[in-house]
């Protein structure tokens, strides 16, 4: 009993500090602001419409099965609301429970693969914590943090633990089938690689290669049973069409000539600096890659195992979006931290090398602290202007101490490195998001008209959107119907003609006279504006007629502080 609760002590110990250090800044960061639109505001609105109309089978979005996504995430929203009520603070919190989830996995992961390099488990964490993209995304309630969760729980199946060397086929097979539950099909590649190469990383299936591949492939088998436990009654549940989007078109539709988020063959490879962030910029880590040489241990293997092929599949996918790879950011910190801790063994003079160390990244803090301080001075002379600029001044001298401290700290030489270098990274990427909440939120905060259209679905007043509607809505404004998309003149004559008394939402890039005289309300809604229109105004209008004269003002939130005023 006591070697047991001795490992246990020990496990404990391994998550101090990064833990709390990581779910402290994760909380402060994702309550900072309201649900991001479009990402969180449609996976809320989804599990909002799934809840009030009772669609536990089906997902829906704006009265329509919503086939893009498998329902695990929304079941998971259903248990936190009949547990504390409906709201965001839940989703919100799930998102983070996630993510340290995929730390401590990841640690784990790195304490059986590099056994001998203990290095390499206390570094992962602190790696992948620190990636500012990751970091960022993980703010959205959306089902990428917890398909790499489950994607990282299925790669942690096939290691050897400490009592058993052959992997747990079971338990990969159900992982599987959570992490098709959460997204798809996509989820089976994250880990088929590391499974059909396994003999070159896993002693036990380089011995026993007709079980490693027999049953794993039972596990596959398990894990797609899974899925098509729900699928195949949702499927004849949500009708025809939903059924042909379910099982063809949203898989197949984005691998080849896709039909959304299309981009080049390199584009990935383009995106890898940013996505890596901050460690993209640390010369040691390179050094340590192009010094990699064989042999290599069970680590670095599994890892390149991984990567590799699953960034050469994402580039000759058509369809892309820079958080589609995210389960492989912990296969990239594991390649770094173990082809560091490689270096550091084989080469320790170049290992220990100044010149490697982060003055890059410290020269770029500091640099960005000088811009931030002088901002100010820039804006009042005109020599820059625009929203950012304008809204950032009055708090840029604030956090040039910030970015200053943070790049004096990566200046410093010495033991801890890596360590300075994930919580400078941690703490600016959390001081870039309190700057985007103090300054560019209220450009994405959809309060204003949410409570508009709020007001007007309780007394039953159709409303309308020009072109289509993301779901951006109905969660905040708890919308009880379906939003008509209207697209053109005539969608919105005939849509006036139905209901007089309706409201139709428009979205130009630029406002005119007539958008700020005519409407119920103005706002700014990212790089553009939304409008909310009386349904019958905008049609006259959009016929060339006057309508009449407004009873009362429009409604303008032009401001960066979300205080309204109307025109003169």
């Amino acid at each position: 009993m006591q070697p047991n609760a001795y490992r246990r002590s020990e496990h404990l110990r391994a998550l101090w500090p990064w833990l709390p250090l990581w779910a402290a800044a994760a909380l402060l960061a994702i309550f900072s602001h309201g649900p991001m639109p479009l990402y969180s505001t449609r996976t809320l609105a989804v599990a909002w419409e799934m809840w009030t109309h009772g669609h536990w089978l089906v997902p829906y979005n704006n009265g329509v099965p919503y086939s893009e996504k498998a329902p695990l995430l929304f079941w998971m929203i259903h248990a936190g609301w009949f547990a504390f009520g409906v709201g965001d603070v839940w989703p919100r919190v799930l998102e983070v429970i996630f993510g340290g989830t995929q730390l401590v996995l990841l640690a784990v992961l790195a304490r059986r693969l590099s056994p001998e390099r203990p290095w390499v488990a206390r570094a992962a964490p602190w790696m992948l914590l620190a990636l500012s993209y990751a970091f960022l995304f993980g703010l959205q309630v959306m089902y990428d943090v917890l398909l790499a969760m489950w994607t990282l729980a299925a790669l942690l199946c096939l290691t050897r633990a400490p009592s058993r060397e052959e992997p747990r086929w079971w338990l990969f097979g159900i992982c599987i089938g959570l992490g098709l539950l959460t997204k798809g099909p996509v989820m089976a590649l994250h880990v088929v690689f590391p499974w059909l190469l396994g003999p070159l990383w896993n002693d036990w299936a380089n011995r026993h290669r007709a079980r490693w591949y027999g049953r794993g492939l039972l596990a596959f088998l398990l894990g797609f049973a899974m899925l098509l436990a729900w699928a195949l009654p949702a499927g004849f549940s949500g009708g025809e069409a939903y059924r042909q989007r379910l099982f063809f078109t949203q898989t197949a539709g984005r691998v080849v000539n896709a039909f959304d988020h299309a981009h080049p063959v390199w584009w990935y490879a383009l995106a890898l600096p940013l996505l890596l962030f901050p460690f993209s910029g640390w010369p040691r880590a390179w050094v340590a890659l192009a010094m990699l040489r064989r042999p290599l241990d069970a680590g670095v293997r599994f890892a390149l195992c991984w990567v590799v092929p699953v960034f050469v599949t994402f580039s000759l996918i058509s369809g892309k979006q820079l958080y589609y790879p995210l389960p492989e950011f912990a296969g990239a910190v594991l390649l770094v931290a173990g082809a560091i801790a490689l270096l550091r063994e084989r080469h320790p003079r170049v290992a220990y090398n100044g010149w490697l160390g982060t003055w890059p990244l410290a020269i770029g803090g500091i640099a960005f602290a000088l811009f931030l301080f002088v901002l100010p001075w820039l804006v009042q002379d005109g020599r820059l202007h625009g929203d950012w600029f304008d809204t950032t001044a009055p708090y840029s001298r604030f956090f040039s101490v910030v970015f200053l401290l943070l790049g004096a700290l990566l200046l410093l030489r010495g033991r801890g490195e890596m360590r300075r270098l994930a919580f400078a990274g941690l703490l600016g990427t959390l001081a870039i998001n309190t700057l985007f909440t103090l300054t560019l939120w209220p450009r994405y905060d959809l309060a204003p008209a949410t409570r508009l259209l709020r007001a007007a679905d309780a007394q039953h007043r159709a409303i309308g959107f020009t072109g289509t509607y993301e779901g951006q809505f109905h969660f905040g404004g708890r919308l009880q119907n379906p939003i008509a998309e209207l697209q053109g003149d005539a969608a919105v004559e005939a849509f006036a003609r139905a209901h007089p008394d309706g409201l139709i939402v428009t979205h130009p890039s630029k406002l005119d006279a007539d958008a700020l005289r005519y409407p119920l309300l103005v706002q700014p809604f990212r790089s553009t504006w939304l409008v909310v229109w009386p349904a019958t105004t905008l049609a006259d209008l959009r016929a060339g007629q006057r309508p009449p004269e407004p009873a009362q003002p429009t409604r303008i939130y032009p401001n960066a502080d979300g205080r309204n005023r109307t025109p003169p």
